[in-house]
């Protein structure tokens, strides 16, 4: 992986995770973009997509942070959530995930489970050399972030990051992968229980 995609997960990372009232985070975003990417195009379009997240105030950014992903399942920042939905496999493949972080010499952030996209960016851009686990947790991300698109508002700042990931970074999944995906989610069981859930 070269410098600039590098830089491009970890500024990925920072945009999508939750939002802090830090200037210097800002900062360092800005500066990172103007100290690591050479292509003009890319520069251009990294600007545009911080632009339209740091042009809103704290409050701002945390309420559409907080719409955007957390309130809606098909939009949610947690890959085996897409993968998998509410099956029972989701706690073997978070330890799966686990493991592929541990292996290649790293810990995962304490607070968030290992499926964390925003950590996974930062993961990919920091672990050296790719291993068929390394490429085929790139594919998953890939195909994720492919879904997220399909359901989130054109218009949405937070739209404009995601689409350069997957114009820079991750391959476009493939109809047999979306559909693997679509298979392998579990919904959630929300029909009404028969029974009152608190007893007197």
């Amino acid at each position: 992986m070269n410098e600039q995609n590098r830089t491009i997960l970890i500024i990925a990372s920072r945009l999508l995770n939750y939002p802090t009232d830090s200037s210097d985070e800002k900062k360092n975003i800005y500066e990172c973009i103007e100290e690591d990417i050479t292509n003009e195009t890319l520069k251009e379009e990294l600007l545009h997509a911080c632009d339209g997240l740091f042009k809103l105030s704290p409050l701002e950014r945390e309420e559409l942070y907080v719409f955007t992903f957390d309130l809606k399942s098909k939009q949610c920042l947690y890959l085996t959530a897409h993968e998998l939905g509410d099956s029972t496999k989701r706690g073997a493949a978070l330890i799966k995930l686990q493991k592929i972080v541990n292996q290649a010499g790293f810990e995962r952030e304490v607070g968030e489970l290992a499926d964390y996209i925003p950590m996974l960016f930062e993961f990919l851009a920091v672990v050296p050399g790719v291993t068929p686990d390394i490429d085929r947790l790139s594919q998953r991300l890939g195909v994720a972030i492919h879904r997220i698109l399909e359901h989130i508002d054109k218009e949405n700042p937070y739209t404009a990051i995601l689409t350069l990931l997957m114009d820079y970074i991750f391959p476009d999944p493939t109809q047999e992968q979306i559909e693997k995906l679509e298979f392998d989610r579990e919904e959630a069981d929300l029909e009404e229980l028969p029974y009152p859930i608190m007893y007197q």
